[in-house]
């Protein structure tokens, strides 16, 4: 592994797959730290447009004549070793690292590197983390999976010793990271086409655990099982939090507003520190913030101040986001895409003004939807009408095991549910049957959102 500390010698790094969303924030903060970066994608966006504003070398498609003698090659884990980019840097000698890895490596460079680990929530936490921090004038480098307006993007350049990301466990990815702090949310049954089983699952997060130093902290959800079973016996402090179970850091007199927003108290092993206001819906994003309050609370912000500041955040593109009105319908798109994310969505839309729901549900990976396909038919029963449109398939190749109208007939069981794979089809679909206060709410990880535009355009 190259130490970071060391790399003086690096002068040039080129990476391939730069227009993602994580390694697009690598390259800014490699920008930001002085290094010439070069990268190539697929296609064209407004993220390369920024990062060519920046300084860096921007290719679009991937070819072997991209690689122009650079130091070290970073590719995303999209990017399969058969590509003609990363073959010519192996044909040159050029070492090569993963996303991953270059992340951890950045992180060697702070002294309070925080990392957000969980099956769900990573990024609403982060953002919720990211502005407290931002506010209470910390200065802190973000790196989130997603569009976080106050920061106007998914990154934002600090000068103190700060850091804030997302620890994806895919792949165990987040093993290669270096985290003073590191927070886990939640463990569940996810990304089957590369963990066995549950125990696999729990044991990689253990793993990352123990990636903490004995000065540094593990923020744990104490009402999550899985996490219940990883936390003992660490050399790193470890701070509970949670709803249900008796926790160092707990929230109490939960109360929701007529906009779905939830309030309560919080105590701090035992001692109550304060009154909360989110401006988020669900009962889920009471355990997302107190998971930021518990970090935030760790690092000396006082709870007066995180209180004012948490109160701030909207919401994060793509995470219950209002996209208009058709016909006095509200069009909200989110992006659930495990059978645990769209019970929670379901469950906080209870307490969001409504006449009747309609959820429209992109399945996102065959391996997931045929893993988890029963645990998705039965995740529904808070809406009222469902449609099923196909399977994005991400990076996987469809094998013909599982489609969208397997799912759909085993919604059937228990509700108004139909496949449709037609996007316009659906908005069609759609504004021939709301009705003024219903609530549309397209969900899944894939390009689903574009249904919301179709139908706000249709009117």
């Amino acid at each position: 592994m190259i130490s970071f500390e060391l790399d003086h010698h690096l002068r040039h790094i080129h990476l391939i797959g730069i227009g993602g969303i994580s390694m697009s924030a690598i390259a800014e903060v490699l920008l930001k730290h002085g290094y010439r970066i070069s990268g190539s994608d697929m296609k064209d966006s407004r993220i390369l447009d920024k990062l060519r504003q920046h300084g860096a070398e921007v290719f679009i498609g991937h070819h072997e004549e991209n690689v122009k003698n650079p130091d070290l090659v970073v590719y995303s884990a999209a990017i399969k070793e058969n590509n003609s980019e990363r073959q010519e840097a192996k044909k040159q000698g050029i070492p090569q690292i993963d996303r991953a890895e270059m992340l951890g490596l950045i992180m060697k460079k702070y002294d309070k590197a925080i990392a957000v680990a969980g099956s769900h929530g990573k990024t609403t936490t982060t953002s919720l983390l990211s502005l407290i921090l931002e506010y209470a004038r910390l200065d802190p480098t973000i790196l989130v999976g997603g569009e976080l307006e106050e920061i106007g993007g998914n990154i934002k350049i600090g000068e103190s010793q700060h850091f804030i990301t997302e620890a994806c466990e895919y792949v165990e990815s987040f093993l290669k990271f270096n985290p003073f702090i590191g927070i886990i949310l939640n463990i569940d049954e996810d990304h089957l086409d590369y963990y066995k089983d549950i125990h696999h699952i729990k044991a990689a997060f253990r793993r990352f655990a123990e990636l903490i130093p004995q000065e540094g902290f593990l923020v744990a959800c104490k009402d999550d099982a899985n996490v219940r079973d990883i936390y003992h016996d660490l050399n790193c402090q470890v701070i509970t939090y949670g709803i249900k179970e008796d926790a160092d850091v707990i929230a109490k007199n939960i109360e929701f507003n007529t906009n779905g927003f939830p309030s309560f108290e919080v105590q701090f092993k035992g001692e109550n520190i304060g009154h909360f206001q989110l401006s988020i819906p669900g009962l889920h994003n009471v355990n997302n913030s107190l998971a930021s309050i518990a970090t935030a609370h760790i690092l000396g912000i006082s709870p007066t101040e995180i209180a004012q500041h948490i109160k701030v955040y909207k919401g994060i593109h793509r995470r219950f986001e209002l996209l208009g009105e058709v016909k006095g319908a509200k069009i909200v798109d989110d992006y659930a895409h495990h059978p645990v994310e769209i019970r929670a969505t379901l469950e906080a839309v209870q307490k969001y003004p409504h006449r009747e729901i309609w959820c429209v549900f992109q399945p996102h990976t065959y391996t997931r939807t045929f893993a988890l396909l029963h645990d998705f038919a039965q995740s529904f029963q808070q809406a009222d009408h469902v449609i099923i449109t196909d399977i994005y398939a991400a990076r996987e190749v469809d094998e013909g095991k599982i489609h969208s109208s397997q799912l759909a007939e085993l919604i059937k069981n228990h509700k108004d549910v139909r496949y449709m794979r037609d996007f316009e089809e659906i908005a069609d679909f759609l504004y021939d049957n709301i009705q003024p206060q219903d609530l549309v709410l397209t969900m899944g990880a894939g390009d689903v959102n574009r249904i919301g535009d179709l139908l706000i355009n249709r009117k």
